[in-house]
């Protein structure tokens, strides 16, 4: 049986989003980790113990269950998790500690 065949494409896509997905989880928990407890009250976001908690389930969501799987609803719901960190918290937070652009 040949490695590559395009009718398990599916599964090399799904293999691919799962672990490039994860590292994004697992690099958000990180982030939240390591910034520090008054940008968050500063940027007006959650408190730090919250995304921690946020982002740390939702890497661990990702770590335990896979997409298109069993358990994929969880998958999904530690990806959206992940994302609105990444999308919206994490840009405040660099603002805040950066001061503006300008």
């Amino acid at each position: 049986m040949p490695i590559f065949s395009f009718w398990n494409l599916d599964g090399i896509v799904y293999f691919f989003a799962d672990l490039g997905f994860t590292i994004v989880g697992l690099f958000a928990f990180f982030h939240a980790l390591a910034q520090r407890v008054d940008a968050y009250t500063a940027a007006e976001r959650m408190t730090k113990p919250a995304w921690l908690g946020i982002t740390g389930g939702g890497a661990a969501a990702m770590l335990l269950f896979a997409p298109g799987g069993f358990g994929s609803i969880f998958w999904l719901a530690g990806l959206v998790a992940v994302l609105v960190y990444m999308v919206d918290v994490r840009p405040k937070l660099i603002e805040v500690q950066r001061g503006p652009r300008w």
